[in-house]
């Protein structure tokens, strides 16, 4: 054998055949590929049968894997059911008011709806011939942790002409599960005024307009519409999204409206625990997504919160709704075997809003595909974002989100963003920019100070990137001689505006000192008659 040369064409392998065999053989999940298991190929958990699948380089058996996924779901769950924490290392738990689900048809909210199904309402005891409990009411069998239970979906087929409308697929599945009562959505329901009345009980809130293109969204490019618009609220969603500046905006403002149905409607319905079915791989994948779009100082608030609508006076109510993620310690891998060996029916979502998802889509490919190599990748990211917490109190509740908002977004965004070229230094430096791109620039309107108030000061850092964002790639603009006001979701609109002064006949706005001075001068005493 030649000492060096090419290794595609020599006749003998540089380790002898032998080696090869002695080695232990290369498998990845039980089959080929790369290791990623221990020495053993036996179940962990019991010992005795042989594995059938991996999970972070564990090998678990058919038998022992749907115990474990159940105990994780448990574990992430039951801490959270009681109003107060007791003393008792095993509490009895009940819960102040009733459950929602939030379903999507997807992988996560499927599992998530036949766990809490077999955990929580299929041991219910049998009724008598007058409809009771059998061994009366009050015998500890037959408490339930939650009276009842609502699944809520939120249908999107009418922002997107031509995407099929699968409402009647979920009922379907929802009506297998016997002891849950369905709530269907639609996402147009964010502009109708009647849905708004239904679940907040206010009858006199307007429709709210925006031009987006006024800088800052300033009170002068907020409209109060009239009850009669001309617009259906599908027609009020395709232009509210429509007006949205990037795809990624559109995402997140589906994701938004989508949030504040489930949770308006939960609450209206006297719950006092709202579950949605993120997974471990798809809550890292949105935590990631909502920090890259500015929502970081909201992210506690993505992994677990306690929410309640602002009341008019501007205290918390007593009845806070939790939010939680049961599933967030068990990985997408986890939750299709589940589905698999469980025979849990999976509907799926529409290939169409997947299309759109922007930088949501970005993130889902990276963490996929880091995941492939590290399977730890996930829990890292997850495990890290909970450290996370903001330094300041928030000063109040996003009149679009409804999540946390930060305090002086409004200033702090002038420190860090160049907002006009009108320097000469900045001017120098555009040199090298070709005349083409270098005219859409803004070189001499200098920036302007904001007004005393502005519908800024009432977003999150989030949704005020969501309005405002400009990208090459966007959607496309209005035509020319078409109006730039676009609708806002009814809640927008809710009486707290009235109240802060930005819409109604008590608006405030900044009086210039001229102004003040004219108002004011009947009643100064002129300095000459003073001393005379």
């Amino acid at each position: 054998m030649s000492s060096c040369g090419n290794p595609a064409v020599e006749e003998q392998p540089l380790m002898p055949r032998e080696c090869f065999q002695s080695c232990p053989p290369l498998s990845h999940s039980l089959g080929a590929g790369r290791s990623k298991f221990g020495k053993s190929k036996d179940c962990v958990r019991c010992r005795l049968q042989p594995g059938n699948i991996v999970i972070r380089h564990a090998v678990y058996c058919k038998e022992c894997f749907t115990p474990i996924v159940d105990m994780k779901f448990r574990k992430a769950l039951e801490p959270s059911v009681n109003a107060r924490a007791g003393t008792s290392k095993r509490p009895k738990l009940k819960a102040s008011g009733n459950l929602c689900l939030g379903f999507s048809g997807g992988l996560g909210s499927s599992i998530l709806l036949d766990m809490v199904h077999n955990t929580y309402f299929s041991n219910r005891p049998p009724l008598d011939d007058s409809g009771k409990p059998r061994g009366g009411s009050n015998h500890p069998r037959n408490a339930s942790v939650w009276p009842s239970c609502i699944v809520c979906y939120v249908e999107v087929c009418g922002a997107f002409p031509g995407m099929q409308d699968k409402t009647e697929d979920i009922r379907s599945v929802v009506e297998r599960y016997p002891s849950f009562d369905f709530v269907p959505l639609r996402i147009e329901d964010a502009f109708d005024e009647s849905w708004w009345t239904k679940v907040s009980g206010s009858n006199s809130t307007p429709q709210v307009w925006l031009e987006l293109s006024k800088e800052g969204l300033i009170t002068d490019g907020l409209h109060v519409a009239s009850k009669v618009t001309g617009l259906t609220p599908v027609e009020a969603t395709r232009l509210y999204l429509s007006s949205l500046p990037t795809q990624t905006a559109i995402s997140s403002a589906l994701q938004n409206l989508t949030r504040v149905l489930i949770l308006h409607t939960a609450h209206s319905g006297g719950s006092s625990h709202l579950l949605f079915g993120s997974s471990l791989t798809s809550l890292s994948i949105s935590l990631l997504s909502a920090i890259s779009q500015g929502g970081g100082y909201a992210i506690r608030e993505e992994l677990q919160e306690e929410w309640a609508p602002v009341a008019a006076s501007g205290s918390k109510p007593s009845n806070v709704l939790r939010v939680i993620r049961p599933l967030r310690d068990v990985t997408a891998k986890e939750c299709a075997v589940y589905s698999w060996w469980n025979n849990v029916s999976v509907i799926g979502r529409d290939k169409q809003r997947r299309a759109i998802l922007g930088i949501a889509a970005l993130t889902k490919n990276f963490v996929v595909g880091l995941e492939k190599d590290y399977p730890s990748t996930v829990s890292t990211i997850a495990r890290t974002c909970e450290k996370l917490e903001p330094k300041d109190a928030p000063s109040g509740q996003c009149r679009l989100c409804k999540r946390p908002m930060q305090s002086a977004i409004q200033e702090w965004k002038g420190r860090i963003s160049i907002r006009s070229y009108s320097d000469d230094k900045l001017a120098a430096d555009l040199a090298h920019i070709p005349l083409p791109c270098r005219s859409n620039l803004d070189t001499n309107t200098p920036s302007q100070v904001p007004p005393l108030l502005a519908l800024t000061d009432f977003l999150c850092y989030s949704c005020h990137t969501t309005l405002t964002s400009r990208s090459s790639r966007g959607v496309k603009q209005a035509a020319p001689g078409v109006s730039s006001v676009t609708p806002l979701p009814i809640w927008v609109g809710d009486r707290g505006l009235h109240r802060d002064g930005l819409m109604g006949g008590g608006a405030r706005r900044k009086i210039p000192e001229q102004e003040m001075l004219d108002t004011v001068a009947n009643f100064l005493i002129d300095k000459q008659d003073d001393e005379g």
